[in-house]
């Protein structure tokens, strides 16, 4: 499946959670199952596939997190490695991770396997303030709920 495919898919679905859109995710993040096409996109497509603005792509780019080709004019070309570092940027941002360490998992990867050990632990320690930022919003949405029925008269 094309890489754009699977971006439209992920983005499509109602609740990011739900089983379809988690499965498109993982599939684009897997190099190995995505189709490879000479097909690049141009900053305003990737931007609009990903759902972000061209200024956003280039603050990525400016901050050595992603670098596109550059045609013969002069015009960065997005190919499927670089949206799905883009994906993978971007969740990583709306989970909270900072900057300082996205630039840092970079160099890590741009290094080579041997830092996967690193790699991994720094997707651990994420995943943890995710889970603990999770459980921060089912009480604010219990909260919520409970405010909720109190102004329908209820307890």
């Amino acid at each position: 499946m094309a890489t754009a495919d699977l971006i439209e898919r992920m983005l499509a679905e109602p609740h990011a959670s739900s089983a379809s859109a988690i499965d498109a995710l993982h599939t684009l993040l897997d190099d190995s199952t995505v189709e490879e096409t000479s097909a690049r996109l141009g900053i305003a497509e990737a931007a609009e596939l990903l759902g972000q603005s061209p200024h956003t792509l280039r603050y990525y780019e400016r901050e050595g997190l992603v670098r596109p080709s550059r045609n013969s004019s002069g015009y960065r070309e997005y190919s499927a490695p670089h949206l799905r570092r883009l994906v993978f940027l971007i969740r990583m941002r709306v989970s909270g991770m900072t900057m300082s360490d996205l630039r840092h998992y970079v160099q890590l990867v741009e290094r080579g396997v041997e830092t996967m050990p690193e790699r991994r632990q720094m997707m651990i320690d994420q995943r943890d303030r995710i889970s603990r930022q999770l459980e921060e919003l089912t009480l604010a949405l219990a909260t919520t709920d409970y405010k909720i029925r109190s102004y329908d008269g209820a307890p």
